[in-house]
């Protein structure tokens, strides 16, 4: 009969080893193992084994034996006895919400690490893991390529609780601002380790600036173009409106102009790291767009983006008419479309994530799983779940639960 469970604690330096010595013990003696974890920082090893006590094995030398060899591996041990009772608690703790938060951004230091501990703590939470996702550090210079993130797996403290988690999100977005990093929070759910689509927009989010904006200075009608511009991406107008209005100020501008733009836009940073790294995990990848699809031709091709819905830009004789063939691509029809995608994919929607800047990307970016604001308006960001603005897109990659070294940056 058991009368508890016995947790075995080990640390020390690491080394090959270790584990297989101790378990090799606890095999002998017949143990039934009810869980397990170990973590190693530089070479300091932290090993917990629970075993089952039964009366046999409270009268055997089983901590005598892990003792004598803990010694020889030159490692700590100590043990703690678990009642029953206490061992039932915990097992009935088991079905617990658990959250993920991810902290990124040029650097991380202690202070930003401290602050997000203290928001899970005073919201109820326990931190049950905590990850480094980017590269190891060198002690000479910064992270590898100015990024850096750990990830806090955290659950609520106590059985039944429910954290409030709009205060959290609110408290997370303030710390956020207030150290120049970005902080996501996620449910640990099946469908965060299942995304296979991702929807980007195009302008201002694959590439640095607006097309659009891009093609009035070629038409001499920067000015009043880049106005509109501001003005419907802080959702002062509508889109459409707004898209109408740029587009018909371009009337006259000679197609070679489109050209000049292609050659001088840049991709925003992180965006060929991204793509190439989805590409090689099997997602499929879309361009949603307000922007124009004479440039997202260009960016499909050279990116391996597999879906492109944007706007075409009518050109006749040469010469821009100032007019788009219909339908225009706004915001309800950038939703619409990830929602076909979905569809054709044979994928739920929690398996998507969409990434924009716009206020015409909200509605797909609250459709999608994922939803991510990136460099985005202040509008955007308080809309959307997630946010991003301290590092490159391929930040995106920590969001979904990817390590340096399993993307191949740091091999």
């Amino acid at each position: 009969m058991s009368s508890g469970a016995l947790l075995i604690h080990v640390t020390g330096q690491d080394r090959p080893g270790v584990t297989h010595a101790l378990a090799a013990v606890v095999a002998r003696h017949g143990a039934r193992v009810l869980d397990i974890g170990q973590a190693v920082i530089h070479d300091a090893l932290a090993l917990g084994i629970l075993v089952e006590l039964t009366a046999e094995l409270r009268t055997s030398t089983l901590m005598t034996d892990l003792l004598l060899e803990a010694h020889r591996l030159g490692v700590q041990m100590r043990f703690t006895e678990v009642a029953a009772g206490a061992y039932a608690e915990w097992v009935g703790q088991q079905g617990r919400r658990r959250f993920l938060v991810t902290v990124l951004g040029r650097t991380l230091e202690a202070a930003h690490l401290a602050a997000v501990a203290g928001a899970l703590t005073r919201a109820g939470l326990n931190i049950d893991r905590i990850d480094r996702l980017s590269a190891r550090v060198p002690l000479e210079g910064e992270a590898a390529e100015g990024r850096a993130c750990v990830e806090f797996t955290a659950s609520a403290a106590a059985a039944g609780a429910r954290p409030d988690e709009q205060a959290l999100r609110t408290e997370l977005t303030r710390l956020a601002g207030e150290c120049g990093i970005d902080i996501a929070f996620q449910h640990d759910s099946v469908w965060r380790r299942h995304r296979r689509l991702i929807a980007f927009d195009m302008d201002s989010t694959l590439i640095q600036g607006e097309v659009i904006d891009e093609l009035a200075a070629e038409a001499g009608a920067g000015e009043p173009v880049r106005r509109i511009t501001e003005a419907a991406m802080r959702g002062e107008i509508g889109f459409e409106q707004a898209f109408r209005e740029r587009v018909a100020l371009l009337r006259g501008l000679r197609q070679e102009a489109l050209q000049r733009v292609i050659e001088r836009v840049p991709l925003t940073e992180g965006a060929e790291r991204l793509t190439r790294t989805l590409k090689r995990l099997g997602y499929k990848m879309a361009i949603l767009s307000g922007g124009f699809t004479f440039f997202g031709r260009v960016l499909q091709e050279r990116l391996g983006i597999d879906y492109l819905h944007a706007n075409t830009l009518v050109v006749r004789d040469g010469v821009v008419t100032g007019e788009v063939a219909p339908p225009v691509v706004d915001g309800a029809e950038k939703a619409a479309a990830l929602r076909r995608l979905a569809a054709a994919e044979g994928l739920h929607l929690e398996q998507c994530v969409a990434v924009g800047d716009g206020a015409n990307d909200l509605p797909m970016l609250r459709l999608a799983g994922l939803g991510i604001a990136f460099r985005a308006k202040p509008v955007v960001r308080a809309g959307a779940r997630q946010s991003l603005s301290a590092v490159g897109l391929d930040g995106i990659l920590y969001l979904l639960g990817l390590r340096d070294r399993e993307t191949g940056f740091d091999e």
